[in-house]
């Protein structure tokens, strides 16, 4: 359901007296969660799910498969007609469905395999956490913490942090599709914040995009931006707890 426009401000208009006033301790914690605090389960993992799904499965053991699968991937995602579908994806469940079809029916392997392909993309344990994640949520919550999630995704990512059993972690989550906004819009930011009980300029948004993910600093919230990179280890989160002592 698409809130209204009205429920959060989407500006942010501090005083002259907040301006004044000392810069507040950090009093909670928003995290992106695509490639921040989850990413999605390895391309080769992923494709043995849709080849069972669809009886290809020995496909994949051809010598080279995968990379093959992967470079077609990347060429087809370049391609000006998959390039437009992606703009706004993340605003219905529809638009991204419709978004990741039209660049998988460019793919030998996954055409006629999408809405299989589909299936174990939203599957709930097809995103996993990064190995510092949970410690890092469970050190923030030990120190009093609030904590949020501000994403732009086109399900309901709670089903992977219940999943992975860091769901009591969570205080709230606010998703680009249930908001109709995508990152880098304050109404998501401050939304977040005013669930929390917290005031903007005493938290802090943690992600990888410095355009989305930074443009929480434009209503009043501090940011720190973790390598735009495909981590396989820890992602860094720990420098996280050093921000907010």
């Amino acid at each position: 359901m698409i809130h209204t426009l009205f429920e959060t401000p989407s500006t942010y208009h501090p005083t002259d007296v907040e301006m004044a006033a000392p810069v507040l301790p950090v009093q909670a914690v928003l995290f992106d969660f695509s490639n921040t605090i989850f990413q999605m389960i390895d391309l080769e993992t992923w494709l043995r799910r849709v080849g069972a799904a669809c009886g290809r499965l020995a496909e994949l053991d051809e010598p080279g498969a995968v990379a093959e699968i992967s470079d077609q991937l990347r060429a087809a995602f370049r391609l000006p007609s998959v390039v437009a579908l992606q703009e706004g994806r993340d605003l219905s469940p529809e638009r991204h469905h419709r978004a990741m079809l039209g660049w998988w029916e460019q793919v030998d392997f996954l055409r006629g395999a999408e809405e299989a392909a589909y299936r174990e993309l939203t599957a709930p344990d097809a995103w996993v956490p990064y190995p510092d994640t949970e410690p890092v949520l469970r050190a923030l919550r030990e120190r009093g913490l609030r904590i949020a999630i501000v994403s732009d995704f086109a399900w309901d990512l709670r089903i992977h942090l219940a999943h992975h059993g860091l769901d009591a972690l969570i205080d709230t989550c606010v998703i680009s599709y249930e908001q109709g906004r995508e990152k880098p819009d304050p109404h998501l930011f401050l939304k977040a914040c005013a669930g929390l009980g917290t005031d903007p300029r005493a938290t802090l948004m943690v992600g990888d995009n410095p355009v989305r993910d930074g443009g929480a600093t434009a209503c009043g919230l501090r940011s720190y931006l973790l390598p735009a990179e495909h981590r396989t280890g820890e992602r860094g989160l720990a420098d996280v707890l050093r921000l907010v002592t």
